[in-house]
């Protein structure tokens, strides 16, 4: 990264936490001159108490972080962490201040990114594909039966925890902080219905995904058994990530299933990070194993939204030799 990059990075996480001193000055004020913001942020928790704690750890520690001082980049962002993990636990055990929680998780998250930024002018998102998620090509195997049960295993796996355990665990998380979203029966049948044939639709996508790739790619969708072969058949002559598609599709469609909300917000944040995280180092790599192939590849072919693939070249007939 340039160091215009990086001096550019780091004043927008200074930005950033001068917004959350603003913010957390603002919270404060509501906290004890409304009523029902009290309630829903922290229950019945005294706030004369936490904000002789939390004004300077997290509102003043953000303002002087916004100024660029390190050490106050580091207190704004572990105060805000640990507070969330305490109004989780409180909330979980209490039923109350659901909405402090689902703040701070969004206030956590915020800060630490602006931390990546201001300490190290970037974030460091090469840490998501080291070790067992490095990106690696699968040993090349004749046939393809053993790369396919390899990706319905993946399957299993990956879905039985993104799809099933994590929403699962959000939905009974949301239920409990009491941050369900009622609907009428008519319109929960509705919502209920969408999401199955949502779910359907993504999933028959995502299976024809992996079919495809390890058919014809001499590998995996696993990214440290990658494929072998550079695959633009099937549905990746519409789209070049079909999977990511099919798999933000099916969180959504999920959430739809279990009529929360927070299970979408769950689908769609797993979207960005894949976009902005995950896809970047993917292309490079497919880019320096593949070459010039997945360069016109990429330059035919969307990202996200399917493009009408253009029609095979037709044959050059063999010239007529007979007279």
């Amino acid at each position: 990264m340039s160091r215009v990059a990086g001096d550019r990075a780091r004043t927008w996480a200074r930005i950033y936490f001068a917004l959350q001193a603003t913010a957390g000055v603002a919270w404060w004020l509501t906290v004890f001159t409304v009523p029902w913001v009290r309630e829903a942020t922290l229950g019945a928790l005294d706030p004369v108490v936490l904000a002789v704690l939390d004004i300077p750890l997290f509102v003043v520690a953000s303002a002087v972080a916004a100024l660029g001082l390190r050490p106050a980049v580091v207190v704004a962002t572990g105060w805000t962490m640990l507070v969330t993990i305490g109004l989780a636990v409180y909330a979980t055990v209490t039923g109350l201040a659901g909405w402090g929680v689902v703040a701070m998780i969004a206030a956590s998250a915020g800060s630490l990114l602006a931390a990546c930024l201001l300490l190290l002018g970037r974030v460091p998102t090469e840490w998501l594909v080291r070790g067992p998620f490095a990106f690696r090509p699968a040993p090349s195997r004749p046939g393809s039966a053993r790369n396919v049960a390899t990706t319905f295993g993946q399957i299993v796996v990956f879905w039985g925890v993104g799809l099933a355990a994590v929403p699962l665990v959000i939905a009974a998380l949301e239920d409990r902080w009491q941050l369900t979203a009622p609907l009428s029966p008519p319109a929960e049948a509705v919502v209920t219905g969408a999401g199955v044939v949502l779910l359907v639709l993504a999933s028959a996508l995502g299976i024809w995904s992996a079919v495809t790739m390890s058919t014809l790619g001499d590998g995996t969708p696993l990214p440290s058994a990658s494929t072998n072969r550079l695959v633009i058949a099937g549905p990746y002559r519409w789209v070049r990530n079909p999977m990511a598609v099919a798999g933000i599709a099916q969180g959504v469609a999920v959430g739809l299933v279990l009529s929360s909300w927070l299970v979408v917000v769950y689908a769609l944040a797993g979207s960005l990070v894949w976009n902005y995280a995950i896809r970047p180092f993917e292309e490079a790599d497919l880019e320096q194993r593949f070459g010039a192939a997945f360069t016109r590849y990429r330059a035919a072919v969307r990202c996200w939204l399917p493009r009408n693939p253009e029609p095979p070249p037709t044959p050059t007939a063999a010239p007529d030799t007979s007279r």
